[in-house]
């Protein structure tokens, strides 16, 4: 057999992703340079950014959004929390790389189809990691401590955290809520106890549809992709998305009825209340959607049009407060 004969059926044998990995395998479809990028690209997971664009939370709702300076902070924030993501999922995949292997859509991450190896995974995620302690020291120690803290609860997660029901979910959503503190932090606003607990109940119910919709699709082969699952039922999750859905929608409603100035905040509510409908009628249709909130928030019409009205109406409001 001849060697270029070898490594193409190598690579055939790993998988669709296996073809961007060396210049001489199956035709140029990219430019060398492109193609030896495109694992990289997914493998940080861009779209799962907008996750940290509850950063300028703070910044829109403490109305800094004229101050020019408030708007750097912001964004240096934003790029510093970014670069801690990506670090936090190549180390996520490195970990789970022979649990990935196994799941019909995870199996295609190219960590887990060998177009990146873990060491440069791991070599890439310290740079990254480096490179967002240096962007966010600078705003102070507060920030640079809740960025120390979002990357070791991070590590905690995709090590140990991931494994243990109801405390995988909690994880999550404190996640978020230490977005949105970093986000006040960075401009150096008060830290609105509204904005806490409303992006934390709004993360752990989307962390619990993304559950529901693993369990859905995982079927008898729950605790082979993901351990946790195990504990879970969808009776279980679904009585716990409905307590906290319905929790998300009353601590909103009190945020508008007792947070500003004006009670015109209260028009919001429909979009808050729709949303979450729309998301569970989406987590429960026959092919379910959740798994990935990200892409769900993104492909939805209904969805990408109901937050968008809601950003509009609440940014109408404040500034005519």
């Amino acid at each position: 057999m001849r060697p270029d004969t070898e490594t193409a059926e190598k690579a055939a044998a790993r998988g669709p992703d296996a073809s961007l990995v060396g210049a001489s395998v199956g035709p140029a479809r990219a430019p060398g340079a492109l193609r030896r990028a495109t694992p990289w690209v997914r493998a940080l997971r861009p779209l799962q950014w907008t996750k940290n664009l509850l950063l300028f939370a703070g910044l829109i709702f403490a109305e800094r959004h004229g101050d020019a300076a408030s708007w750097v902070e912001a964004l240096v924030i934003f790029v510093a929390y970014c670069a801690a993501s990506s670090a936090s999922y190549l180390v996520n995949d490195v970990v789970d790389v022979e649990r990935d292997r196994a799941h019909p859509v995870k199996a295609s991450r190219p960590i887990a189809v060998g177009a990146i190896t873990p060491r440069a995974a791991l070599a890439v995620a310290s740079l990254l990691l480096a490179g967002a302690l240096a962007l966010a020291a600078p705003l102070g120690w507060a920030s640079a401590g809740l960025l120390v803290a979002f990357v070791g609860i991070q590590g905690a997660y995709s090590l140990w955290l991931k494994h243990l029901v109801i405390i995988d979910v909690s994880a999550i959503a404190l996640l978020f809520v230490i977005r949105a503190a970093a986000g006040a932090v960075a401009i150096d606003v008060r830290l609105s106890p509204w904005l806490v607990l409303c992006s934390g109940l709004l993360a752990l119910f989307l962390a619990l549809v993304k559950r529901r919709a693993e369990l859905a699709v995982a079927g008898s082969d729950h605790s082979a992709r993901r351990p946790a699952l195990g504990s879970y039922s969808l009776p279980f999750l679904d009585q716990l998305i409905t307590i906290v859905a319905a929790a998300t929608i009353s601590a909103y409603s009190l945020y508008t009825f007792t947070a500003t100035d004006s009670s015109a905040m209260m028009l919001t509510i429909p979009y808050v209340i729709f949303g979450l409908f729309r998301y569970l009628q989406l987590a429960h249709a026959p092919a379910p959607s959740g798994e990935e909130p990200e892409r769900t928030l993104a492909n939805d019409l209904p969805l990408v049009v109901t937050i968008a009205l809601w950003g509009v109406s609440a940014a109408l409001i404040l500034a005519l407060d």
